[in-house]
């Protein structure tokens, strides 16, 4: 595959969104907002996670269709994640593959937490999913593509 090819598998439910690109194509033409950049409707936030006294920071592709966030394989490895069990996930072209999940702590837009995972594998990039954003209680705005607090209700 080539560095600039976009490869988009989304995790929806049970799909998984792996969204690879050139970073330097990334600095040539995007945006700054106040969070984060914007490239061809790609967002991207920096965030740090942390585990194990250890603590990486990474730059996220926001996607708002992948449910989970996913860590490639070299941040979760330096953090010293374990796996905590195995999900089967559907790729956007229909192949069945089975990810290993865990837990760490992460750091975005001054609010700190703890979400579940997705193990990267080699080749893998970073994506923040929904259920991080939530737990924040933060969403993407479609139309500027920018993190903003979601309107939470207690009914």
């Amino acid at each position: 595959m080539g560095r600039n090819k976009d490869l988009r598998t989304r995790i929806s439910g049970l799909k998984v969104n792996l969204i690879l690109h050139e970073r330097t194509t990334r600095q040539e033409h995007t945006r700054s907002s106040a969070t984060g950049l914007t490239l061809m409707g790609i967002t991207s936030f920096k965030a740090v996670v942390s585990d194990n006294g250890k603590s990486v920071p990474v730059d996220f592709l926001v996607d708002s269709g992948a449910h989970l966030t996913l860590l490639p394989l070299e941040t979760w490895q330096t953090l010293g994640l374990e796996p905590r069990e195995s999900m089967e996930f559907t790729l956007a072209d229909g192949t069945h593959i089975s990810r290993k999940v865990s837990w760490c702590g992460i750091t975005l837009m001054e609010r700190t937490g703890y979400t579940p995972v997705i193990l990267g594998e080699p080749g893998d990039e970073a994506l923040l999913g929904v259920v991080t954003l939530e737990e924040f209680g933060l969403m993407l705005n479609p139309l500027n593509r920018t993190l903003v607090p979601m309107r939470m209700l207690l009914k």
